[in-house]
């Protein structure tokens, strides 16, 4: 029988169904997933792989008594629509609709906020000790992927709570050999031998289910479990953790994975400890466009099912993004210099690194999610006379922040990080929002830290930062900008000098000047013409060009600063120490965003609600300087 999918709004009703009529609903899900992704965009790939898994999951388990944290968050859509948002999947990740990750404050069945990598362990341990201090019959279930398993924080996580003998918590590895780009290292390689081993042809084909052996011969199945797994699987990395560990299995066969994840859960409330279940998952399972490419389908924005996304036609003139500027830059300057290394965590297609890859593949460095690694093994090719550019989201700089501080900028080494995603990243929302990046660097002594106003300031800045011997950042919005020609130079721009790009025709004493950090300065143009006002592009938050500013107090009664980062300990907060110090009063408006994280939606929509678009600035100078 099909059970239509709109009769299952939460789990308890999902439990009242027999097990046979798991796969159709399963079906429908992944079908209504495909079509909803097409008509809103968003994650796809991950998402078809674990439509089974999430319907075992709230199947077996009490949720939301039982805890089920997604790791990372953009594998949960088939979560969401079964524990009460499926409407609400018509407004997937824009301004007002629900958040593409999980997220507390939107649902009591997302028990933890997930989006960046590797945290589901520790969260996940963590709710087990409470439940266990509180005297709490329920279980903890961390559902991870095997690159986030690559995340340090992870092995952490387990290294403590394999202790615990008795610890109510459940970590299901989702094996797909796939993060946004291809699994890489010695874990992959590590889990791929375990796929092939004899134990999991054995398991697909239904021989040796130990654990469905009934109660009372529990404790001669285990053993002969052990035995098993001894003669089959190599000494296995998770049970030295202290995990029993079970697997791997067809992570699309609900027929294994129900009786198998009602074992586990019979096991760990009665005190059998943690355990690890490794599934296998294909991703952009179902969908032949997906699994054929699952990384193309890994972020799509809107597309028809029917006949799948639909590349540029060849020759198309389309404006170069942010990230392949900085691509091309690479390939070019690792040309010109082979001292260039490349390093990225786990994100050469979404860093622009895929050309570099192809054309330097001894020089390019895929560490996984692993951005504390990233950061400190820059700083060891840097001690050698090596010139590392480490290619990295804003958001995910900040997990390797005392790296950034203790292994490079206080060593003074000569790393380049060049920063993508500065700024609101619209759909993907405040959890990868790179609003902090700017106040984060400019307190830390020794770097020196770049803000381009358009591509061709990006490659010129580029240029400027690997020619420094010291630590420095470019960061760029994602997107593209505004098509400037960019030219093709390799040549550093004086380190610390900003440029003029308009002078206010008022009396001298009366003129007002913006001062813009990066790509804003773009909306000030038509401002600086209408109201007559300097415009001047920073280019540096540190060092700042404190004689142009010096300079430019003579003639000017108020400044505006402009940046897409944080008001507090940014750039505007740079230029006001600035004059503090001096003991210049000045009239300074500074304008960023505010004190608070800013919710997922159209990133221009979400500029004009905070005044920082072309009439909100304009709004804002007026008030201030004309009222």
């Amino acid at each position: 029988m099909t059970i239509p999918l709109n009769f299952i709004q939460f789990p308890h009703e999902l439990r009242k169904l027999t097990r046979s009529d798991l796969p159709s609903l399963a079906h429908e899900l992944r079908q209504y997933i495909l079509e909803s992704v097409a008509s809103t965009g968003g994650h796809l790939s991950s998402n078809l792989g674990t439509v089974e898994l999430a319907v075992a999951l709230h199947y077996v388990f009490d949720t939301p008594d039982d805890r089920l944290v997604w790791d990372v968050g953009h594998q949960s859509y088939a979560h969401k629509i079964l524990t009460g948002r499926r409407e609400q999947m018509a407004h997937l990740r824009q301004f007002g609709g629900i958040s593409g990750f999980p997220k507390r404050s939107e649902s009591e069945y997302d028990a933890f906020g997930t989006a960046h990598s590797s945290t589901s362990i520790s969260a996940t341990a963590g709710m087990a000790y409470a439940s266990q201090l509180k005297k709490e019959r329920r279980v903890a279930v961390a559902i991870i992927g095997d690159s986030a398993m690559t995340g340090g924080m992870a092995f952490e996580a387990m290294n403590h709570a394999g202790t615990n003998r008795t610890l109510p918590l459940v970590v299901v590895l989702n094996d797909n050999d796939m993060s946004i780009s291809p699994a890489v290292g010695a874990l992959n390689r590590y889990l791929a031998r375990l796929i092939s081993s004899p134990f999991y042809e054995a398991t697909k084909n239904g021989v040796g289910n130990v654990l469905s052996i009934v109660p009372p011969l529990k404790e001669f199945a285990k053993r002969l479990e052990a035995q098993a797994k001894g003669m089959l699987v190599p000494a296995n990395i998770f049970e030295e953790f202290g995990f029993n560990y079970i697997g791997p299995i067809d992570g699309h066969d609900l027929d294994s994975l129900v009786p198998t994840l009602e074992n586990i859960k019979r096991m760990s409330l009665e005190g059998d400890g943690p355990q690890f279940l490794h599934v296998v998952t294909k991703k952009g399972k179902g969908y032949p466009f997906a699994e054929a490419n699952p990384i193309l389908y890994h972020g799509p924005s809107k597309f028809d099912p029917s006949i799948g996304i639909v590349k540029a036609p060849a020759g198309a003139v389309t404006k170069p993004s942010f990230t392949q500027v900085f691509g091309q830059w690479l390939c070019d300057m690792a040309q010109a210099d082979e001292r260039l290394i490349g390093i990225t965590p786990a994100m050469c297609e979404g860093s622009g690194m895929g050309g570099f890859q192809k054309q330097f593949p001894t020089r390019y460095h895929d560490v996984g999610i692993a951005e504390q690694h990233a950061v400190t093994f820059a700083g060891g090719l840097a001690c050698e006379a090596l010139k590392p550019v480490v290619a990295i989201y804003s958001t995910f700089l900040q997990r390797g922040y005392d790296q950034l501080i203790h292994d490079i900028a206080l060593q003074d080494l000569p790393v380049v990080f060049a920063i993508d995603r500065a700024g609101l990243v619209g759909a993907d929302g405040a959890t990868h929002a790179g609003s902090f990046d700017i106040a984060y660097l400019r307190c830390v002594p020794n770097m020196v830290l770049m803000t381009p106003s358009d591509e061709n300031e990006t490659r010129l800045l580029l240029n400027t930062a690997f020619a420094t011997e010291h630590p420095s950042a470019v960061r760029y919005p994602r997107g593209t900008g505004t098509g400037v020609h960019i030219t093709e130079s390799l040549e550093p721009l004086p380190i610390g000098k900003a440029v003029i790009r308009r002078t206010s025709n008022q009396e001298s004493g009366q003129k007002l000047a913006i001062l813009a950090f990066g790509t804003l300065l773009q909306a000030c143009i038509p401002i600086c013409e209408s109201l007559d006002l300097t415009l001047v592009d920073m280019r540096f938050v540190k060092p700042l060009d404190e004689e142009l500013l010096k300079e430019l107090t003579l003639s000017h009664r108020g400044f505006v600063t402009i940046e897409d980062g944080v008001i507090a300990g940014g750039a505007g907060s740079a230029v006001q120490e600035f004059f503090n110090r001096q003991n210049i009063q000045v009239n300074l408006l500074q304008m960023g965003l505010p004190d608070q994280f800013i919710d997922h939606g159209d990133v221009a929509k979400l500029m004009s609600q905070l005044g920082l678009d072309h009439q909100g600035i304009e709004k804002s100078i007026q008030d201030r300087f004309f009222s």
